[in-house]
């Protein structure tokens, strides 16, 4: 349970935020949730309206207050839309905060995210023996898109077409890297991220081949950790700050001009909430806010800094592009990726309503999947009628979700992440 002393400080904060909005109702055009539900609790006026009496609202209903603030993707629509620049999402997760310090963390979210993500090692040895045995669980569905399903009814995967684990996570196949700079004179650090160590090895292959390829140094510190989003999604400051902690102490060891990611979700977290939200030892706050200076995405990085020459090409795959929300909202990196695509040697399509969420939301596609499933169909529909063969996108978590999709519409198309492109030169 979070302290009192901790608490109070939290409703002060929410009450100086919350004065900001002047319930003009922009949030409900943008609002992906709102547009599947038209219920005034599901968007973010009527969801900020409720935070402006939390204190008494939870003591006459909290369980209600709780479900209502636990319906948001966090995608940031409502925030990049705000015209009055409320900071909707730091609103959000204070308030998580506070519920969580109120209810306390659930023993299944006490065991994820305190006994499993904050000891990476353990984590990494788990995820290492579920890769072995999870073929006696799961059956191939679509060998393009890679997706499975599970062989036995099972009430929390559902009908979901999903990745499996890799046979080998990537920091098996590179524990760790220092290599100096080349013939860029440029070094960087690599944050991995989750999902890319664990399901998607061969997007971190591919950015080592990259910049190995351009003449980048490259700092890859072995036992990363998580970036703490989805603790501090459900709540959990205690765990995002040690996550954070841990991860800081080991990047600070290296010598490096830039930190990359290729995941959209891990970039906005090191960047925007590493900063604004960590609570933890006071003598990391520096190393935080130097971090978050040299922190980008792996597209920005190649375009802006690189100036990456396009790959010669025919041009015989068409690939349209989904924006993550974490890129396009948080930080404002669009034109990057569809750079790197046409760079690339491919040939590029713009799909209708590329910048709208795909419905994952991490642990709100688990907690409310029909809903989530109905934003990632439309989604889907967008991406089939554009005609391209490929689907391209920044972030691992919108692969995931979206080739659930694709493969639930047997669409016949592949997913893969833009540096994958530039990487193999698909398209050439």
């Amino acid at each position: 349970m979070a302290d009192i002393k901790k608490l109070a400080e939290l409703f002060k904060e929410l009450d100086d935020q919350l004065v900001g909005c002047m319930k003009c109702g922009m949030c409900q055009a943008v609002c992906p949730v709102f547009g599947q539900t038209g219920r005034e609790t599901d968007v973010t006026r009527g969801k900020l309206a409720l935070l402006d009496g939390l204190a008494n609202e939870m003591l006459t209903d909290a369980e209600g207050v709780n479900e209502q603030l636990n319906r948001c993707l966090l995608c940031g629509t409502c925030q990049s839309n705000c015209p009055s620049g409320v900071k909707i999402m730091d609103i959000f997760l204070k308030a998580r905060a506070i519920m969580t310090g109120y209810f306390g963390l659930s023993p299944i979210k006490q065991a994820i995210f305190r006994g499993l993500l904050s000891n990476p090692k353990l984590f990494n040895s788990l995820m290492g023996m579920g890769s072995k045995f999870q073929g006696l669980f799961t059956k191939k569905v679509d060998d393009l898109l890679g997706s499975s399903c599970a062989r036995f009814n099972a009430p929390v995967i559902k009908d979901r077409h999903f990745n499996t684990l890799a046979a080998k996570p990537l920091h098996k196949i590179v524990p760790e890297m220092d290599s100096p700079a080349g013939s860029s004179g440029l070094k960087v650090a690599f944050y991995t991220g989750c999902v890319i160590d664990k399901i998607f090895p061969h997007i971190g292959e591919a950015v080592l081949d990259v910049l190995n390829r351009e003449g980048v140094g490259v700092y890859l510190p072995a036992n990363q950790a998580c970036c703490g989003i989805p603790a501090l999604a459900s709540g959990d400051t205690k765990t995002f700050d040690k996550l954070v902690a841990h991860n800081i102490r080991l990047f600070v060891e290296g010598d490096f001009d830039y930190l990359i990611t290729a995941c959209a979700t891990c970039t906005a977290t090191l960047k925007e909430l590493w900063p604004r939200m960590f609570s933890g030892d006071s003598s990391l706050k520096y190393d935080i806010e130097q971090l978050e200076k040299k922190t980008m995405d792996i597209s920005q990085f190649l375009v802006d800094v690189l100036k990456l020459e396009p790959i010669e090409g025919n041009g015989d795959r068409t690939v349209t592009y989904h924006d993550p929300c974490h890129l396009k909202n948080s930080l404002g990196v669009t034109s990057q990726p569809r750079a790197m695509i046409q760079a690339a040697g491919c040939t590029f399509k713009e799909m209708d309503e590329a910048g709208t969420c795909c419905g994952c939301g991490g642990s709100f596609n688990i907690a409310h999947y029909d809903l989530s499933k109905k934003i990632g169909s439309r989604k889907a529909e967008n991406i089939m009628n554009s005609g391209a063969q490929t689907l391209a996108t920044s972030c691992p978590a919108c692969m995931l979700q979206i080739t659930d999709m694709l493969s639930q519409k047997e669409a016949g198309m592949d997913v893969k992440h833009v540096i994958e492109l530039y990487a193999d030169g698909l398209c050439k």
